[in-house]
């Protein structure tokens, strides 16, 4: 890298909200397998808590060597469902709750992994790991979970998206809070380093360093240098920028990875907004040319958007992986917010970004009143879009008992705040309550 390059990267840093949002330890829990639930909970905290011992100090020394800000650290571990089925219990507290220890032993941000994955059918173990989730994560401060529910090889699983919508109605009468740690997906990938919704697969090595970039900031700031240009022009830049940030979290995934001496293993080159000011994706669209975000064409330039940092990426890193593109999270992003507030975006418009942009309705908050199987209709209708187009979307909705549509509610951190957003009033509960498989789509069978 010349002297120019770095001058440009520690601008971004300093001036353009760059940042390394996360580096993530994945860990397998395939060896804590134990039918006593105690012994099995005892190795996953022992392993956990030898195997990330050194991840916070090696974050931060990182940060000060390169001066390179890391925004979080944190542990992906197998889903907690294969790893308690043998154990015969009737529910899965325990392991919530020894993940949540070994989190705050090690000083890291969060913990994904409370996890099951049933696009197809449920084994006893995800039953238990479902039916538990409303008291693990409300008696829990670090743990996050998430539940697959459909793929394009196998359809999706309508008896659990019905499930998932109690679950959630359940979670927020106990704390609406439990619901911003829970991530509800269709193509749910193994090796996602970002939360809620990471979790360490089953075919990832024993451990891995994985890492996710940001940078809305700086795309945006390098938008603003070719305005009224082409958009093709506007392509290109988008792209040159990507290779750049990507460039940077390449770097401290390979210098983490060797201090920590495990494999390196992705870098997730996402657009992660937060809501501070100048670090928004909804500004990023804006600066393309509409209006505000909601607009029309909102949905072009956010599928150009997309696709262009995808493709400035994947020549920076050695290993691409996770969820690779655009963010569109409501309460994370300054714009979306404002963007709502002003009515110029709603759930439906939203629905529609997300079939050409990374995962799916993310941190929408919604009133407290939302039935069920109006929750299981929003899940549903996003897991097609990702089973159709091959591809990951999610449901993170936050019901939040006593609000009402247009009042706000704050989530606090990275989470932001968000106005509670309307939902249909049409019922869904006859289809909802068909449950069954929605069957694969024909292009599925590609053997």
């Amino acid at each position: 890298m010349d002297s120019q390059q770095i001058y440009e990267t520690s601008h971004m840093i300093s001036s353009e909200n760059l940042d390394v949002r996360t580096i993530t330890m994945g860990i397998s829990l395939l060896d804590c397998i134990d039918s006593d639930s105690t012994r099995a909970c005892e190795k996953i905290y022992d392993k956990i808590t030898t195997k990330a011992k050194d991840l916070v100090k090696v974050g931060q020394e990182i940060e000060s060597e390169y001066g390179i800000p890391i925004a979080n650290k944190r542990i992906t571990i197998t889903p907690i469902s294969l790893i308690a089925a043998a154990s015969g219990d009737k529910d899965y507290v325990k392991y919530a709750k020894t993940l949540d220890k070994a989190a705050k032993t090690l000083g890291v941000d969060f913990i994904g992994g409370f996890s099951a994955l049933v696009q197809k059918g449920f084994q006893e173990g995800d039953k238990i790991l479902i039916n538990s989730l409303p008291q693990a994560l409300s008696e829990t401060n670090y743990v996050c979970a998430s539940v697959n529910v459909g793929s394009t090889r196998s359809g999706i699983n309508m008896d659990a998206v019905k499930s998932m919508g109690e679950i959630i109605v359940k979670s927020a009468q106990l704390d609406y809070m439990t619901n911003t740690k829970l991530v509800v997906f269709c193509n749910a990938v193994e090796d996602n380093p970002f939360m809620a919704g990471g979790f360490h697969g089953v075919s990832e090595p024993d451990c891995v360093i994985n890492v996710g970039v940001s940078g809305p900031g700086v795309v945006k700031t390098a938008l603003e240098k070719v305005k009224g240009q082409s958009m093709d022009v506007v392509a290109e830049t988008i792209k040159k920028t990507a290779f750049k940030v990507t460039r940077m979290g390449q770097l401290v995934g390979s210098v983490a990875a060797k201090k920590l001496n495990v494999p390196f293993g992705i870098v997730d080159l996402s657009l992660a907004p937060t809501a501070a000011a100048g670090d928004s994706v909804a500004e990023v669209l804006e600066e393309i040319g509409v209006s505000q975000v909601g607009a029309h064409g909102t949905t072009a330039a956010l599928a150009m958007l997309n696709d262009a940092v995808k493709k400035g990426g994947l020549m920076a890193c050695s290993h691409v992986g996770g969820l690779s593109g655009a963010f569109i999270p409501v309460s994370e992003d300054a714009g979306m917010i404002k963007a709502v507030e002003n009515g110029m975006l709603n759930i439906a418009k939203l629905e529609a970004m997300t079939a050409v942009c990374s995962v799916g309705l993310d941190m929408i908050a919604i009133p407290g009143d939302t039935p069920a199987e109006t929750i299981s209709g929003m899940i549903a209708d996003e897991a097609a879009i990702g089973m159709i187009n091959n591809k990951t979307t999610a449901v993170r909705v936050i019901p939040v008992p006593g609000k009402k549509i247009g009042d706000n509610v704050e989530f606090g951190g990275l989470l932001g705040h968000a106005p509670i957003m309307a939902v249909s009033n049409a019922d869904s509960s006859v289809m909802v309550n068909r449950g069954g498989l929605i069957p694969a789509p024909v292009h599925s069978f590609k053997n």
